[in-house]
C-alpha cells in the first residue's frame, strides 16, 4: 500500500510539474553529477541571478520529488497529509491564477538507481546543463551494472539538450570531455587545466585576521581576469562549484565581474567542509554531508595542507553504496589517511580498515557516531584541526556537534531538523 501511494503521489507531482513548466516556459538549468551537485547548484543560481528572477532546489531536492517541489515552489510535506493537501493547492493556484514565476528554474538532479534520471527528464527538459565531477567509483554504484552505467545516467541530462545549447563541464578529467563529444551542445568548461572556458588558477587557503576562513583562487576567462573567494569552507573542490557558476553565466552573456560580483554572495552549503570553531582551542571541518572515494581523497588533501594545525585529526565514516567496491576502497583510503592524518578515528564497521592504516598509537575505532562523539572532544587539543566525513547514514553531524566551541552553531550543520533527530 506505501508503495502504491508513493507511486500515486509522484505521478501527480510530475503531472503538476509538467503543466507548470509548460505554461510559464521557465529557462531551465540541470545541474548533475556525482560529486559537488548542491554546491554547484547554488553557486549556479547565485551567479545567474544577475539577470535573472531565479528559483533554485531547496537543500538536495534533486529526486523524482525533490524536482516537482521545487517546480511548484512547496517544502516537502513528507507524511502530513494536510501538508500535501498544501501541495495541491499551490499547484491549481499556479494553472489556473496569474502569477510572477521565475524565468529561470535551477535544478539539482540525482539518481540512486538506474531510471531515476529518465523519469525526471520526463518532468522537465533542460535548456542547459552543468555537470560537476564524474569519479572512477561513484556513489550509489552498488545499484548499477558498472561505473560506467552510473556516470551514464548522471551524464544523460547533457544528451536531452537541444543541438547549440549550453553545456557546461568540468576539464582535467577523461569522463566528460570524452561524453560531452557525443553532444552537439555548445561547451563550456571550467577547472584548473589549459584551455577551459573558465580556468583557475593559484589555489590557496584564504586568511583572515591569521586564521583560514576560506578558499581563494585566480580566475580567468578569455581575456578577463579576477580573484574568486569562497568563505566559511576549505578545499580546492570549494572553488569548482563557483567555477562552474561562471561558466555558466559565461553561456548566458554575464560578464566575469558581474558574475564574481554575484558570488560573493555564495556561501557553501551545510556539511561541505564547513569551517567552525571547536572545542578546546581546535578547528573542525565539517564535511558531514556524505562520503564518496573522490570526496574523501580531496578532503584528505586539504586536512594535509591545512596550515598552522599542531596535529591533523581525521574521523571518518563508512563509505556506503559501494558495493563489490567497497573493500578495497576503504583499504585505499586508509592508507591515504594513515599519510594525510597523525590521528585517524574511524566510525562504523567498514571504517575500520581506516584505522587498521595506522599504527597502534595514531589509530582509533567507534562502532557509531554517538561512541565518537562522546569520546572525542575529550582528545581533541589546542591547535588541532579535526576533519569529520562520512557517509549520510553514519550520521557524522553528531560528531561535529559534540565538537563545537559554540553549541549555537549547530543550526548550521546539515540534518538538524526533528525527523533525523529521531532517527537511530
Amino acid at each position: 500500500m506505501k508503495r502504491l501511494l508513493k507511486s500515486i503521489a509522484a505521478f501527480s507531482l510530475a503531472l503538476c510539474a509538467r503543466a507548470v513548466v509548460r505554461r510559464y516556459r521557465p529557462r531551465i538549468v540541470m545541474v548533475t553529477g556525482s560529486v559537488g551537485k548542491t554546491s554547484a547548484k547554488d553557486a549556479v543560481a547565485a551567479a545567474l541571478a544577475a539577470r535573472f528572477l531565479v528559483r533554485k532546489s531547496e537543500k538536495s531536492f534533486n529526486s523524482e520529488f525533490g524536482v516537482p517541489f521545487t517546480i511548484l515552489g512547496v517544502g516537502n510535506p513528507w507524511n502530513n497529509p494536510l501538508a500535501w493537501f498544501s501541495v495541491l493547492k499551490s499547484a491549481l493556484a499556479l494553472l489556473i491564477l496569474p502569477n510572477h514565476y521565475p524565468n529561470m528554474l535551477v535544478l539539482e538532479v540525482g539518481a540512486d538507481k538506474p531510471g531515476d534520471l529518465a523519469r525526471i527528464l520526463h518532468i522537465a527538459t533542460p535548456n542547459a546543463v552543468v555537470v560537476t565531477r564524474l569519479p572512477e567509483i561513484p556513489v550509489h554504484v552498488e545499484a548499477y551494472a558498472s561505473p560506467e552505467a552510473v556516470r551514464e545516467e548522471e551524464f544523460s541530462p547533457a544528451y536531452a539538450l537541444a543541438g547549440g545549447a549550453p553545456l557546461i563541464i568540468p576539464l582535467g578529467g577523461s569522463h566528460a570531455p570524452r561524453m560531452a563529444a557525443r553532444t552537439s551542445a555548445r561547451i563550456f568548461s571550467y577547472g584548473a587545466a589549459r584551455g577551459a572556458t573558465v580556468r583557475i588558477s593559484a589555489a590557496r587557503f584564504y586568511e583572515e585576521g591569521g586564521k583560514v576562513a576560506g578558499m581563494a583562487a585566480d580566475v580567468a576567462q578569455g581575456e578577463e581576469k579576477g580573484r574568486l573567494i569562497v568563505r566559511g569552507s576549505v578545499g580546492e573542490t570549494q572553488l569548482l562549484p563557483a567555477a562552474a557558476a561562471l561558466a555558466a553565466a559565461a553561456a548566458f552573456d554575464i560578464p566575469l565581474p558581474e558574475a564574481l560580483e554575484r558570488l560573493e554572495r555564495y556561501e557553501p552549503p551545510p556539511g561541505r567542509g564547513r569551517l567552525f570553531a571547536g572545542v578546546n582551542g581546535s578547528v573542525v571541518i565539517d564535511d558531514s554531508y556524505n562520503s564518496s572515494p573522490a570526496a574523501v581523497e580531496e578532503a584528505l588533501r586539504t586536512l594535509k595542507a591545512f596550515p598552522h594545525a599542531k596535529r591533523r585529526i581525521a574521523v571518518l565514516g563508512d563509505m556506503l553504496e559501494l558495493g563489490r567496491y567497497s573493500v578495497a576502497e576503504h583499504e585505499r583510503i586508509g592508507s591515504l589517511a594513515a599519510a594525510a592524518a597523525d590521528v585517524v578515528a574511524a566510525v562504523g564497521i567498514r571504517a575500520r580498515a581506516f584505522a587498521a592504516a595506522s599504527d597502534d598509537a595514531c589509530g582509533m575505532t567507534f562502532d557509531d557516531a554517538r561512541a565518537a562523539a562522546a569520546a572525542l572532544p575529550d582528545i581533541v587539543r589546542a591547535g588541532d584541526v579535526v576533519l569529520v566525513k562520512g557517509s549520510q547514514s553514519v550520521r557524522t553531524e553528531r560528531i561535529v556537534k559534540a565538537l563545537l566551541a559554540r553549541p549555537e552553531d549547530c543550526v548550521q550543520l546539515v540534518r538538524q531538523e526533528k525527523r533525523w533527530e529521531k532517527k537511530v
